[in-house]
């Protein structure tokens, strides 16, 4: 039984930023599509992907500890979940940046439905995360999944900042970036959970 200490401290900060490395990712997409995002914007997208990567291990760890079956056989499906969505999001990216190459104004800005399904799709992985704390009594499970939120907050706004400051050196091709860059997450959330 883990104990608090330091080193859950630590362990919480490691698994916040293994598990932020996707939604930075996103966020980068994010910035580089919407150069000109307010800086509400940038908190409530950073917010929307803190929430779910804090939700998850949360929903993992409730599994753990009550219906451990049933979530082994969804773990399976999580990889082609993750794919789907975001290729789903990347690809709709990339064909509203082809379609504005030719000098429009892009229809830049990442919707409410959008930012969900990517809020899903790079936290889903973070339900296997409930394995791993499954032995944390229910205040520690909570303490540590606000951890990974503080953490994937951060992460993901400095991912949005960093993309703002290169859309607007992009231009149109931002859209296009994004997309391949949203798809080329998914492949690998794909390939990993896979094989």
């Amino acid at each position: 039984m883990m104990e608090w200490s330091l080193l859950f401290f630590f362990n919480s900060v490691l698994l916040g930023v293994g598990l932020a490395m996707d939604a930075f990712s996103v966020s980068l997409a994010n910035g580089l599509n919407e150069p000109d995002m307010r800086r509400n914007k940038v908190c409530r997208i950073a917010g929307v992907f803190a929430f779910f990567q804090a939700a998850m291990p949360m929903a993992g760890w409730i599994c753990v500890h009550t219906i451990l079956i049933y979530f082994q056989m969804f773990e399976k499906l999580i990889p082609w979940i993750a794919l789907l969505l975001l290729l789903y999001i990347g690809g709709k990216m990339m064909i509203e940046g082809i379609k504005n190459q030719d000098g429009e104004e892009a229809k830049t800005g990442v919707g409410m439905k959008a930012l969900l399904i990517q809020g899903i799709a790079t936290s889903i992985d973070a339900l296997s995360v409930g394995f791993t704390i499954a032995e944390y009594g229910l205040c520690m499970a909570l303490v540590c999944s606000l951890i990974i939120a503080a953490v994937t907050f951060v992460i993901s706004a400095a991912g949005l900042i960093m993309g703002k400051r290169f859309g607007t050196r992009l231009s149109n091709k931002a859209a296009i970036l994004g997309g391949v860059i949203l798809i080329g997450i998914g492949l690998e959330i794909f390939i990993t959970g896979v094989f």
